[in-house]
């Protein structure tokens, strides 16, 4: 779903030049849940926002979803972007002036559906989210939680191949941080490939594969305890088949 292979990222000004990654490689294959760790400044948004689309990168490759994005124009970045990808972001980005059904149509519009289609998808997002009765209520009438419920539900419409998720429990107390995972991890199952940034261990270690980054490195690459007990739940299966 997502390779980068030996990739960098230097920021440049007239005196000074900051490599925000470098030999940069990871593999995130499709359906899994992968977390990425690391302290403040270490690459993380940066790895991100390319990852996203949102930034080019000095050199090496990325391939997203079997497309090579190396000079790819922006319009073609964007088509691609909104096509394969959704964002979940720590500080929610709802509109506060738009419903829970109009937050969630804005990106669709940009995707050229028609109005019943647009209908079709919110309102089925919605449901999944378990927001469904509350698709005319805007965002000041509803808890951290359900806010960050709405953006999932938001990213979710345009039917994703792959989730980016930026601190997703960050504005959130332990017990909403607990509820935004369950739902995360459902729509894991589900088939959605899901990559999160997170500084929360015990959000990292629910996700199938936790990845660490220092310095714009990835120091290790440790499977989580939910790939771990399905590794040894399909071992089982095999000793008694």
């Amino acid at each position: 779903m997502l390779q980068m292979t030996n990739l960098s990222k230097v920021f440049r000004t007239h005196m000074i030049e900051t490599h925000a990654l470098r030999d940069f490689s990871i593999h995130v294959r499709e359906g899994e849940f992968v977390a990425v760790t690391g302290p403040s400044g270490s690459g993380k948004t940066t790895f991100l926002n390319i990852a996203g689309l949102l930034e080019t990168f000095t050199s090496g490759s990325y391939r997203l979803d079997g497309v090579d994005v190396h000079g790819l124009d922006d319009n073609a970045r964007s088509r691609l972007r909104n096509e394969k990808i959704g964002f979940i972001f720590q500080g929610f980005n709802l509109i506060p002036d738009l419903n829970l059904f109009d937050n969630v149509d804005v990106p669709l519009r940009y995707r050229g559906f028609n109005g019943a289609e647009r209908r079709r998808r919110i309102e089925e997002a919605l449901t999944k989210v378990g927001l469904a009765s509350r698709q005319k209520h805007y965002p000041s009438e509803l808890s951290g939680g359900q806010q960050q419920r709405v953006a999932i539900a938001r990213a979710l419409a345009g039917s994703p191949r792959l989730l980016l998720a930026d601190e997703p429990t960050g504005n959130l107390d332990s017990l909403m941080a607990r509820g935004v995972m369950d739902l995360m991890e459902e729509i894991n199952d589900q088939g959605t490939t899901i990559v999160m940034v997170t500084h929360d261990p015990e959000l990292a270690a629910r996700a199938q594969r936790n990845v660490h980054i220092i310095d714009g490195q990835v120091t290790d690459l440790d499977e989580g305890p939910r790939l771990a007990l399905a590794g040894v739940g399909a071992a089982a299966a095999a000793v008694g088949a």
